[in-house]
């Protein structure tokens, strides 16, 4: 049976104006866009926008959903819809799982599970090195023809050269990107938030901007040389930015992502309370990075916004800043929280956000997603532009809570999310299985 989206606000990006338009959905795709009067519905489902704005549904290249191994952070299921609230139809989580995702059999796994469990669209990448203990390469060709859409050992980076250098080579035989968490382990051994005024006021170890800056130079370089796709996870400092900008001016194949917290928050933000809701790797940075970060989002330095979705149990984040673990929930509050921060103030133009988090990440890693054209796939998004309400942790539909946003007054929420042609959540009902 068709579907007519009636009575939407389509956003025009010519003119940054939205139109009333109706839209019908049939056999998984876009079929047509009507605007004006309403269009002959008989015979189909008919869901009313009431006006809510209609949009691509939102791409997040980097979250974690926990399972295999860590289901009582996050399951397949709950990760999956916990998404589905916060407008995400496509979603790509990484592989420091137990077993990490580091054989087909994993990949497998994960695809069987988000087909039978899930309710949006889940890519696998898999791990770089065995184990993510970065001393010997996973078999990548098998990799790709389980399902992998790349290879990365986000959580920690590859710390030898030569290593990453082969992997860069063999990814790029395979036409295959590599993702990487960048960070040199012996600047960083121990410490849990950024090295700057916070952690000298309460004596605790910090961590260097350089840490992340020097993996990304080097592996710039190394994508010079080999000529592989080379993509940078959560980018948080200003040295990182610089080089980024120096290696896409001369050609290299990188790009690059930021987290909406290192777009709202700084270190001087974190309560002197220490809570570990705050705790997330890489840190929050200085108000200099902060900015920069937004700048180069602006310029095309960075290419998409992720949210770096990383559940953990409540328990675990109530052992301090020292010894919990890094790493913040962030699929239900993203688009609300740019929305309201960055659109609403005058800063980004809506069409600019939704790139961002659509088009733009759909074009990077080649993607069919992310576009509203006649003909595309049905993964649509209603969006409440005018109702504010407060984040509340305790009606995720994640398992975790940790966030540091909570009690902030946001527009921006979704109200209803498809993936190819299938209603999967509302905000009247909730999850539709």
């Amino acid at each position: 049976m068709a579907t007519w989206i009636v009575n939407a606000k389509r956003l025009n990006p010519e003119t940054g104006e939205s139109e009333l338009a109706h839209v019908r959905v049939d056999n998984g795709v876009i079929a047509e866009w009507r605007q004006g009067t309403l269009p002959e519905t008989a015979g189909a489902q008919v869901i009313d926008a009431k006006g809510k704005l209609i949009a691509p549904g939102l791409i997040d290249m980097h979250v974690h959903l926990r399972e295999p191994g860590f289901e009582y952070k996050e399951t397949i299921a709950s990760g999956t819809e916990s998404a589905a609230k916060g407008g995400f139809t496509t979603i790509a989580p990484m592989p420091n799982t137990r077993p990490v995702m580091d054989t087909p059999e994993t990949i497998r796994f994960v695809l069987d599970k988000a087909a039978t469990e899930g309710v949006v669209r889940v890519l696998p990448y898999a791990a770089i090195t065995k184990n993510e203990l970065g001393r010997d390469l996973t078999d990548f060709p098998a990799l790709k023809e389980a399902g992998a859409i790349g290879f990365t050992d986000d959580g920690v980076g590859v710390q030898n050269a030569q290593m990453m250098k082969n992997a860069m080579a063999l990814a790029k035989s395979l036409d295959m990107p590599i993702i990487a968490h960048c960070e040199d382990d012996s600047l960083v051994e121990g410490a849990a938030v950024s090295e700057g005024e916070f952690s000298r006021k309460h004596g605790l170890k910090g961590i260097p901007n350089e840490s992340e800056a020097i993996h990304v130079g080097r592996d710039i370089l190394l994508s010079e040389a080999t000529g592989v796709h080379y993509h940078i996870c959560h980018v948080s400092t200003e040295q990182s930015i610089r080089l980024i900008r120096l290696g896409k001016s001369v050609g290299v194949r990188v790009t690059a992502e930021v987290c909406p917290h290192h777009l709202l928050l700084s270190d001087e933000h974190i309560p002197d309370s220490m809570d570990a809701n705050w705790k997330m790797n890489p840190p929050l940075r200085t108000p200099k990075d902060v900015e920069a970060c937004i700048a180069a989002l602006e310029d095309g330095t960075i290419d998409m916004i992720v949210t770096d979705h990383a559940p953990h149990s409540e328990e675990e984040k109530a052992r301090g800043m020292e010894r919990a673990p890094f790493g913040i929930v962030g699929f239900e509050t993203a688009f609300p929280l740019l929305y309201t921060k960055f659109v609403r103030t005058g800063r980004w133009s809506l069409d600019f956000l939704l790139r961002r988090m659509t088009s733009d990440p759909a074009r990077v890693f080649r993607l069919p997603y992310g576009n509203i054209d006649t003909g595309a796939p049905a993964d649509l998004i209603l969006i409440d532009l005018d109702n504010e309400r407060e984040v509340d942790p305790a009606t995720f539909l994640t398992k975790g809570r940790n966030t540091p946003f909570t009690g902030w007054k946001l527009h921006g929420w979704p109200a209803l999310t498809m993936v190819g042609g299938k209603v999967v959540w509302t905000e009247e009902n909730g999850i539709n299985r």
